[in-house]
């Protein structure tokens, strides 16, 4: 009976929320918002939100990710709009705190709040802390530090700050065995023979003969300590 009961609320939930849709929708085509207009958070806790939400967290964590999107790729098409995105950190906030475990919206967002201008917000800080709130929430998800390596490396070709993220993600279990490889590689291209080396004896143990056979061969090439 519970259970019928809380589907009963769910599907009704899920109509109200399907006719709101569609009437805002044909408002919106009737009586066109301003920009300021849509360009307006009235809340900014995602803590707030989701006590507000009556247990429909994860929907309405959609809801938010779906208006992230909207703004960014709005934007995006606005170059000569000023204040550019400021909508963008404070959704993908909300978002990710109705719903921890949002795995796209922890990659997306940050790849979006990461993107230089003109094509994006140039908040690579931002981007940085929302993988940071990634890992918080789920500490076995070596795929953020994997994205926060990328980070480091593509937007402020800092080969040292990425090789320590690789080397994070790697340790990590579960983690693929090729990013300790990579995390080598990387302290090499930015100067830190000793740590490469460091990484590469440990790899050079590995059960796995191709791992091994690899590291010896940057040990090679790193030469003599």
């Amino acid at each position: 009976m519970i259970l019928l009961r809380r589907l009963l609320v769910a599907l009704v939930v899920v109509a109200v929320v399907l006719v709101a849709g569609r009437v805002l929708d044909a408002r919106d085509r009737r009586y066109p918002q301003s920009d300021a207009e849509t360009r307006v958070l009235y809340l900014t806790s995602g803590d707030t939100i989701g006590r507000l939400a009556l247990g429909f967290d994860a929907a309405l964590a959609d809801v938010y990710w779906i208006r992230a999107v909207q703004h960014y790729g709005r934007d995006r098409r606005m170059p000569r709009y000023a204040g550019r995105y400021e909508l963008l950190a404070p959704l993908v906030d909300i978002t990710t705190t109705l719903d921890p475990h949002f795995t796209t919206a922890y990659v997306f967002g940050a790849i979006f709040l990461a993107e230089p201008l003109p094509n994006g917000p140039d908040q690579f800080d931002e981007a940085v802390a929302l993988l940071e709130k990634g890992l918080r929430a789920e500490p076995d998800a070596w795929r953020y530090a994997q994205y926060l390596g990328f980070l480091h490396f593509w937007h402020r070709d800092d080969r040292q700050a990425a090789a320590r993220e690789f080397e994070r993600a790697a340790s990590i279990p579960g983690a693929p065995v090729w990013l300790k490889p990579l995390a080598a590689q990387m302290f090499v291209e930015g100067g830190d023979r000793q740590a490469a080396r460091t990484l590469l004896e440990s790899l050079a143990l590995s059960e796995e003969s191709w791992i091994r056979d690899l590291a010896g061969r940057r040990l090679r090439e790193l030469g003599p300590s």
